[in-house]
């Protein structure tokens, strides 16, 4: 089965590439072995670089089941997922995770990926986009009250 819901994530690809001017990235999104979310890239359709097929396949699946968790799910994806995607899977906090090309075939095509890798690992005044931390008196008091909270939904 994970063969045949892999391929069905490499023909949305295709197909977005084809149909839809988007990139060639697909994901599906499987419970119980059904098809509950899929997408393909929509960064360009969108205007939203966020809108990767995962990211997407994610929204779409949480939206349906009316859960911010997919524990039970697994991801197929056309590609292995992009350090942002990763993220995400591990929020989600998905069963698991195929995909059929890697990063090193995603650059051959023009999408490395393997600055964000390496920017991720340096301290955040190092990075290539200036990150600065500022700090003010009252910065904490969101997670203080965040603590005091006895209804709060753990995520």
């Amino acid at each position: 089965m994970h063969k045949q819901f892999l391929q069905q994530a490499i023909d949305l690809a295709s197909d977005n590439v084809n149909s839809q001017n988007g990139g060639p990235y697909g994901a599906v999104i499987v419970k119980n072995g059904a098809i509950i979310a899929a997408s393909g890239n929509c960064v360009t359709l969108n205007c939203d670089p966020t809108a990767h097929a995962e990211i997407s396949a994610i929204r779409i699946a949480c939206k349906k089941l009316n859960d911010f968790q997919l524990n039970d799910c697994i991801l197929y994806s056309s590609c292995e997922p992009c350090p942002m995607c990763l993220g995400a899977i591990y929020w989600a906090r998905l069963k698991g995770v195929y995909f059929s090309c890697n990063r090193q075939d995603a650059a051959k095509a023009g999408f490395d990926d393997g600055f964000i890798y390496d920017e991720i690992l340096l301290h955040a005044e190092k990075r290539h986009i200036p990150m600065r931390q500022l700090h003010l008196a009252n910065a904490e008091k969101p997670f203080l009250e965040w603590n005091r909270q006895n209804n709060k939904v753990l995520y």
